[in-house]
């Protein structure tokens, strides 16, 4: 990145956005401590199948220095979920060999998911944690990243 402020894309699925939302604010509460500075843009999609595209055409903007996805994967029991979590996170790998913007997944697929009181709690405030957990390793690339530079 150059000189100018650095901005990272935070794309999060709609599917369950009240515990996906979470993620993004575990990574904005944490980011404003180890990322000072660092511009974050929002951007919504549909289900978690849509953002590794979304996500390619962030990257080849040039705009951004990393991208966040966050999406929770669950077994609705109608159809197999490993191979919408499977295409989703093998989508973000490729996304980020393909354009070399780091890609960073929040992507979550539980085991045991079901709309009650207390799963929802747990993965709220999981979501809070692996938000978090994804501004530290932004930092930590970006500090990889200075020194393959220098």
């Amino acid at each position: 990145m150059s000189n100018k402020t650095p901005r990272i894309a935070f794309i999060r699925a709609r599917w369950h956005a009240e515990i996906v939302d979470q993620a993004l604010k575990g990574f904005s509460d944490r980011a404003a401590k180890v990322l000072p500075g660092t511009e974050i843009d929002v951007f919504d999609v549909p289900g978690a199948l849509e953002a590794p595209l979304v996500a390619k055409k962030l990257a080849k903007t040039g705009k951004y220095e990393g991208i966040v996805v966050a999406a929770l994967v669950v077994d609705g029991g109608i159809y197999r979920h490993d191979f919408v979590a499977g295409a989703v996170v093998d989508g973000l790998v490729q996304v980020g060999l393909e354009t070399e913007v780091p890609v960073y997944s929040v992507s979550l697929t539980p085991h045991n998911f079901q709309p009650v009181e207390a799963l929802e709690g747990f993965y709220h405030a999981h979501f809070v944690k692996k938000g978090a957990e994804a501004a530290e390793a932004v930092k930590a690339i970006r500090g990889l990243e200075a020194q393959i530079r220098a």
